[in-house]
């Protein structure tokens, strides 16, 4: 049920003012009819959220599960620039990821801001090349997926003849660049790599992403994904026995994440799912124990 939309321009959103907005829904329709408040992960929100938390004891905050996994595929697919000793080793390993997403985001521009480019390419594909806003969620991984889907297409388009146009033209530079990735096996294996290990983390914010209820199953849901993204990682590399660095810095940035927005809240909900205490459930994945014997959810 939509209760009300604050027009906030102007104001300065401390999390004072947050946490006032919060408090008068929360009165107006009982406290007690409230278990829980959700928002962003900006400082100013959690704020807001801990002050909710102090007035009412038996209301949890909790930051929003989707901006938790889309912080989490930022902070792999675009590593900001080393100020720390733990940034500069993040930055080493996964700073690839952020060249080839500026590779594709190159080819797509080069085709997209050209109507004769465009109407090349659409000559070979059905589907389109996607333009999306960096403020959506997962937007590298959405733009690899569809690029693996027109990889076809795209390879026709730079062999065709209407390619051979562009190699005296004042572009050609550039459409040499978009041919030599094009038919690049090695840079179609980086994007197929990509897309394959964040598939887990892609999914599971799929899920969240809707107006399904889904508390109980968020606990689960993180450890899951995490076992899924080490199997999908430790394969690619052929890894065994040793320890894979990659994966270390991608498991560190996950659990930091979720170590941030993980409360009691998510863990009674899981202990309260019948789901979780099936034979069938335990014995469906790795590290499954009885929900009695799991240090963490006591």
């Amino acid at each position: 049920m939509f209760l009300r939309a604050v027009n906030a321009e102007g104001e300065i959103k401390s999390k004072e003012y947050i946490a006032e907005k919060l408090i008068s829904v929360i009165e107006e329709v009982g406290s007690r009819n409230v278990v829980q408040v959700i928002t962003d992960n900006a400082s100013n929100c959690k704020g807001a959220g801990l002050i909710v938390q102090q007035k009412y004891d038996h209301i949890f905050w909790t930051p929003c599960v989707v901006h938790t996994l889309n912080l989490a595929l930022k902070s792999i697919c675009a590593p900001k620039t080393p100020r720390t000793e733990e940034d500069e080793v993040i930055f080493q390993e996964c700073h690839w990821i952020s060249l080839v997403a500026a590779d594709a985001n190159r080819i797509k521009n080069f085709i997209m801001n050209h109507g004769m480019r465009l109407s090349m390419f659409n000559e070979f594909s059905k589907l389109k090349l996607l333009a999306i806003a960096d403020t959506r969620f997962a937007s590298v991984v959405v733009q690899l997926k569809r690029f693996c889907m027109v990889k076809r297409a795209l390879e026709q388009m730079v062999i065709s003849e209407k390619w051979e146009s562009y190699r005296d033209g004042p572009e050609c530079g550039t459409a040499e660049f978009v041919r030599e990735k094009v038919l690049s096996a090695v840079w179609w294996c980086k994007v197929k790599y990509i897309v394959d290990f964040t598939k887990p983390i892609y999914e599971m914010l799929r899920v969240a992403d809707t107006d399904t209820p889904c508390l109980h199953l968020i606990y689960e849901m993180w450890d899951s994904m995490i076992e899924k993204v080490k199997k999908t990682i430790y394969q690619h590399e052929e890894e065994e026995s040793e320890e894979s660095t990659f994966y270390n810095v991608v498991h560190s940035i996950l659990v930091n994440h979720w170590a941030k927005g993980n409360t009691p809240l998510h863990c009674l909900a899981h202990s309260l799912n019948p789901r979780y205490y099936s034979e069938q459930w335990i014995n469906g994945g790795v590290g499954r124990v009885r929900l009695r014997k799991d240090a963490e959810i006591s």
